[in-house]
């Protein structure tokens, strides 16, 4: 991830319109990511999994739940907030890089990618293949596709927003974006996109095989998500 979209997350932003935003959006990401935990005693990683609300929630699927993000603060929020909980350890990403070889049964790479250049992905795919479990799989999600506009994402928030009674906020939020630092730093350094078959090659060099999931995770269904598994 760049320095300045690290240094982003590292400080408050505003990219969750209210309490109850952020509260739906985490608990959704931790049930789906749940969801996927292969069995009781797996081991997942969460690599940038940002404040990560409801870790607890994949805690009582699996076995023990490392998580990683790259800010220093907000490793320091999770270590707190978890601190009371086993099964939930903090790891930098230097640390994650250090554990033993195909120790984890499932990996997921959440609304990272896209903060990422295309050979900063290739270095990490490199150290996930060497970290999973032979029967292990990786899921690549959020994954925006080159045609994909700013009016979809705009749309998926607001039905998300309406569906879970944030809608008014929503709408402030988004007005509030246009001078917002995100927006800034997206217009200078953008965001990566892929599409589908792109993903997909990039996995195979990477040493998996792979195939585009049914849903993404989250709320924006517009996004792509992948399932990899190593070969």
């Amino acid at each position: 991830m760049t320095g300045s979209w690290l240094a982003f997350w590292d400080r408050p932003h505003a990219i969750y319109v209210n309490a109850r935003h952020k509260d739906v959006h985490y608990r959704l990401i931790a049930e789906q990511i749940a969801a996927l935990a292969p069995s009781p005693r797996a081991r997942v990683l969460d690599y940038g999994c940002g404040e990560a609300l409801h870790a607890e929630i994949v805690a009582a699927a699996c076995g023990e739940i490392l998580l990683c993000d790259g800010a220093p603060s907000v490793r320091a929020g999770l270590a707190a907030r978890f601190a009371g909980d086993g099964k939930i350890r903090v790891l930098a990403p230097e640390a994650v890089a250090l554990l033993p070889q195909n120790s984890l049964d499932l990996i997921v790479l959440h609304s990272v990618a896209q903060y990422l250049s295309t050979a900063d992905l290739q270095a990490l795919l490199a150290t996930f293949r060497r970290l999973m479990a032979p029967a292990g799989f990786l899921v690549v999600s959020d994954i925006i596709p080159p045609q994909l506009s700013a009016a979809a994402d705009v749309t998926a928030l607001l039905r998300f927003a309406a569906q879970n009674g944030f809608l008014p906020a929503a709408v402030g939020g988004l007005a509030r974006t246009l001078f917002s630092d995100y927006r800034r730093l997206r217009a200078r350094y953008g965001l990566t996109h892929y599409g589908e078959a792109d993903m997909l090659r990039l996995l195979a060099a990477g040493g998996f095989t792979s195939e585009r999931a049914a849903k993404n995770i989250g709320h924006n269904q517009a996004r792509m998500a992948f399932v990899a598994r190593p070969r």
